[in-house]
């Protein structure tokens, strides 16, 4: 996190932890106030890399699942970075801007993925850039979230993924009726205000939550390189392009996709614990002879108590089966549905 964009969140109340904003004093309230009314949130546990030169669409469009050649001005898209064998080193939010694209991931993958794309720009007139540090990135949730964003980017709709942007300010809508605000630095102290004017500030955990009521995962380095894309549910929110040509693990991922089923989902569930479990803690079944039944991806308290989370779990559990988190005797799991229909 920029030390100047530090320094304000701190007067302005946030605690802040290793770049990281966990509460802006009381949060057990922000948590209640995320269920039920307008809050937004500092999202610095996010980096942006930007995509620019002339070769920027057809480069990107080699490497990720998404459809890069598709994506207009006025849409971003989910998308992912995958191993030559299919298994998901990132995923995220992809957009255009005038000078090439912008993608939105956790920082904790961001060094490696920009290391990664950058070995294979070879002749292609691209450049790819870590813009973090001159960037503020903010997500705000409620009722009057387009009615506040409209005032800094001009009217946004509803739709997911729609896409917005005015004097430097880009607004993105995202699943939940949220949006993402990103802007420069520079602009951050007046961004804020304007959010502020009608929505609580609150700690990064209850972005988190958000995300995971509303089935989106985020890979995190504890589970890089373990799933296919569509173990993650990454293709039933369009991350995943399937009438599009060849990018690293295209053939693994197709072939689950029109011959295959996936061994593992994820799953959305609750668990009656203090403190969220770290991602890709082993979860345990009952009737598995103590053999992973699965892994958290991400977790977060729960509004009313709790931790919710999002896990990836073997479709051969059954609904009778009793899944723990990190031991035969853990705490038990469980599942809620999902906002969107899993095959």
């Amino acid at each position: 996190m920029n030390r100047k964009w530090s320094e304000f969140l701190a007067a302005a109340g946030a605690e802040v932890h290793e770049g990281v904003v966990d509460h802006f004093g009381d949060p057990r309230a922000e948590m209640a106030a995320t269920a039920d009314s307008d809050v937004f949130t500092d999202l610095s546990e996010f980096g942006v890399l930007a995509i620019v030169g002339r070769d920027a669409r057809p480069f990107l469009h080699s490497q990720l699942t998404c459809d890069v050649e598709g994506l207009t001005d006025d849409n971003a898209s989910f998308g992912c970075y995958c191993t030559p064998k299919g298994r998901v080193l990132a995923n995220f939010l992809l957009w255009h801007e005038a000078d090439g694209f912008r993608m939105l991931l956790p920082r904790g993958l961001l060094a490696g993925i920009h290391n990664r794309l950058k070995k294979f720009v070879l002749r292609s007139n691209a450049a790819i850039e870590d813009r973090s540090a001159e960037r503020v990135i903010l997500g705000l949730s409620g009722s009057k979230a387009f009615e506040a964003v409209a005032e800094l980017s001009g009217p946004l709709a509803s739709d997911a993924l729609g896409v917005v942007r005015r004097d430097g300010v880009t607004a993105i809508a995202v699943p939940g009726r949220r949006v993402i605000v990103v802007g420069p630095l520079e602009r951050g102290p007046e961004i804020w205000r304007v959010l502020a004017r009608s929505a609580r500030p609150v700690g990064a955990s209850c972005w988190r939550w958000l995300d995971i009521i509303n089935g989106l995962p985020w890979i995190e380095p504890a589970t890089q390189d373990r799933f296919v894309p569509q173990m993650v549910n990454l293709e039933l929110i369009g991350a995943v392009h399937f009438q599009k040509g060849c990018y690293p693990g295209q053939e693994i991922v197709a072939r689950m996709q029109y011959l295959g089923r996936p061994k593992r989902r994820l799953n959305l569930a609750h668990a009656n614990i203090n403190e969220a479990p770290p991602a890709g803690e082993a979860l345990v079944a009952d009737n598995a002879d103590d053999q992973p039944a699965g892994n958290v991806l991400n977790a977060a308290p729960a509004p009313r108590g709790g931790v919710d989370l999002l896990a990836v779990v073997q479709t051969a559990i059954t609904a009778e089966s009793t899944v723990r988190c990190g031991s035969p005797t853990g705490p038990s799991l469980e599942f809620r549905p999902l906002p969107y229909a899993v095959p």
